[in-house]
């Protein structure tokens, strides 16, 4: 049987999450791209306040496509996580518990990701259109004059998730 996952993640709902485990994950997920960590980092690096909490909540590393006049959001499928590296151990610092994207993450992301004791999630590439059943709602959070690399919170149900690097640092992508 599949594990289920709410927000907010505590570290608690992480500890037991098993590298390559298929996960249903529920409640609030925030999308952000290269330009809105960039925003991000600078705003904790100045001090500022950010636009959303961090503290075990979870960053999708995701560009919504416009939505249709009978859809909540457009395609939403996931960007190569690699990206991100550069910005994802300040934020994991912040309070972020968990990342989903696609691909592989730096030896210093890992090394974040255990220090935090966070998780990495992976979902499906390919299948944006699929994915996007799965938002129940979508709200524009901050930095709306990135367009679609701007921070939106999905509401989601059952999103199906799997786990890429657990909070040991174990990853699918690892050759035993």
């Amino acid at each position: 049987m599949m594990k289920s996952l709410n927000t907010p993640l505590t570290k608690k709902d992480i500890a037991g999450l098993k590298s390559a485990e298929e996960v249903l994950f529920s409640g609030l997920i925030y999308t952000a791209r290269d330009q809105a960590h960039k925003r991000l980092v600078y705003a904790l690096e100045s001090g500022k306040e950010l636009p959303m909490e961090l503290k075990g909540q979870v960053i999708y590393y995701c560009g919504p496509t416009p939505k249709p006049k009978s859809k909540i959001i457009g395609s939403c499928g996931p960007t190569t996580s690699s990206r991100m590296d550069a910005f994802t151990p300040a934020l994991l610092k912040a309070g972020l518990l968990g990342m989903i994207g696609k691909g592989g993450r730096s030896k210093e992301v890992i090394m974040a990701i255990k220090r935090e004791k966070a998780v990495y999630f992976l979902t499906y590439a390919g299948c944006a259109a699929l994915l996007s059943q799965y938002v129940k709602s979508c709200k524009l959070v901050a930095y709306p004059d990135l367009g679609p690399e701007a921070i939106y919170a999905l509401r989601v149900k059952d999103f199906p998730l799997i786990v890429g690097i657990d909070s040991t640092g174990r990853s699918v992508y690892d050759k035993d």
